[in-house]
């Protein structure tokens, strides 16, 4: 009995010790929030300060997640499904009792470099601070004093719908202990003023790594500079990777029709569709050409991965010959009216089929959501009245869209391995469209 109790109180320390650890791992940086309150109503912010906080606010795309489908704008009330249940997005509205009328300036600040709600609470990193940390002050705070000019909405916030564990704050503090610290963007000496404020919106306001990073298990991405790709948790839409010539690397790309892509949401190269759409549309369409400038040289100047690694030179599975009737047949009667019988498409209209590499990249699940669900690119003052491609969900089987697909992976000169029954069926039933 005496080792069993010796034993007990040994986890019983070794608990009190890691749980002091991520106590002190998680107020490590932590900011005062109390000084700044009485600075904060000292006076009202200078126009210029409010105009720059709706340009940076729609810079960091907020209205995308905190407006719900139908609901009041900046209100909250989106819910974003996660695999560990469904995060719901907060309030933003200046109302004191449901919004953040009653923060300061450093309270908001917190929330996006810490991660941490008036009270205290941890928030979910659905709420990118793991890149919101990057923030400056100065930019933190003109987004506050925008957000403050809207009209207040009473719209109490939702409890989050997270299976146990992930609903407690103490998983929460975990996560965080492994994978975030709070940080600030630092200048690369080496680099242009250009390129560094380019680097400062992809790498913090922009939050690409956000979508366009891999995930582990836990729901965590390697940094703020992993831009190499990945599948949307339960949306099913694949990020392509920004840094791979391959699927969305811009190296080759001359400026202007990267900055063309952010402000109208298509080029000669293509258009954006998917969770991109709804970021250009509400977000970089918006942003000054010199900002604009600075994203795409930023981005043109990422290392390129898997350059020498050509299509041509990987092996693919041959195509069951009735599988390559179907598919063939299936384009002819679908989709050669509009992208063309060699899959040439039409200038400024339907995206061209041959040599695209939205069409040859390793994942098909883009091109699976596109033939079931259809989309258009995003109507913006550069591109008001996009042309579209209309949803296959109740007109193609799982077998026939595999069919048609592989057939376009697989002509004029695409090399791609076909896409399966099985990967059509499971996008099928796991898709948001």
């Amino acid at each position: 009995m005496k080792k069993l109790g010796i034993t007990l109180l040994g986890g019983v320390v070794v608990l009190a010790g890691l749980a002091a650890l991520v106590w002190h791992l998680n107020v490590r940086d932590e900011p005062d929030v109390s000084a700044p309150m009485a600075a904060a109503s000292a006076g009202a912010p200078a126009p210029a300060t409010v105009t720059r906080g709706e340009y940076l606010a729609r810079a960091g795309d907020c209205m995308a997640c905190h407006t719900a489908r139908g609901g009041a704008a900046f209100a909250g009330g989106l819910g974003l499904p996660t695999p560990f249940g469904t995060v719901y997005t907060s309030n933003l509205t200046p109302d004191n009792e449901t919004g953040i009328g009653s923060w300061s300036s450093a309270y908001f600040w917190r929330a996006l470099h810490n991660g941490r709600a008036k009270d205290g609470r941890l928030l979910y990193p659905a709420f990118p601070y793991t890149n919101y940390t990057q923030v400056t002050r100065e930019d933190s705070d003109a987004i506050y004093a925008w957000l403050r000019t809207l009209a207040p909405v009473h719209q109490a916030n939702r409890p989050h719908a997270l299976r146990w564990p992930y609903s407690t704050q103490a998983a929460l503090a975990v996560w965080r202990a492994l994978f975030f610290k709070p940080g600030a963007y630092v200048s690369n000496p080496t680099r242009t003023a250009e390129w560094n404020r380019g680097a400062y919106l992809v790498q913090g306001l922009g939050h690409c790594s956000a979508c366009h990073g891999a995930r582990n298990a836990l729901g965590a991405t390697s940094s703020s500079l992993d831009l190499a790709g990945g599948l949307i948790p339960l949306q099913n839409w694949y990020a392509p990777s920004l840094e791979s010539p391959l699927e969305a690397g811009v190296a080759d790309w001359d400026i202007p029709h990267i900055v063309e892509l952010f402000k109208t949401g298509a080029t000669r190269h293509g258009w954006v569709t998917g969770p991109m759409a709804e970021a250009v549309l509400r977000g970089t369409q918006y942003l000054s050409q010199e900002d604009l400038v600075a994203m795409a040289q930023y981005l043109k100047a990422l290392p390129a991965r898997h350059a020498d690694v050509l299509p041509a030179a990987r092996a693919h599975t041959p195509v069951n010959p009735a599988v390559a009737l179907l598919g063939a047949r299936l384009y002819k009667d679908n989709c050669a009216q509009c992208h063309g019988d060699t899959g040439q498409g039409v200038p400024h209209a339907y995206p061209t089929l041959a040599g695209n590499r939205f069409v040859t990249m390793d994942s098909p699940a883009n091109l699976v959501q596109m033939v079931l669900y259809g989309g258009f690119p995003p109507a913006t003052r550069g591109n008001p009245r996009p042309f579209g491609m209309p949803p296959y969900v109740l007109v193609l089987s799982d077998a026939d869209i595999a069919a048609v697909l592989t057939h376009i992976r697989t002509s004029w000169g695409n090399q791609a391995e076909q896409v399966t029954e099985v990967e059509v069926n499971r996008l099928r039933s796991n898709a948001t469209p």
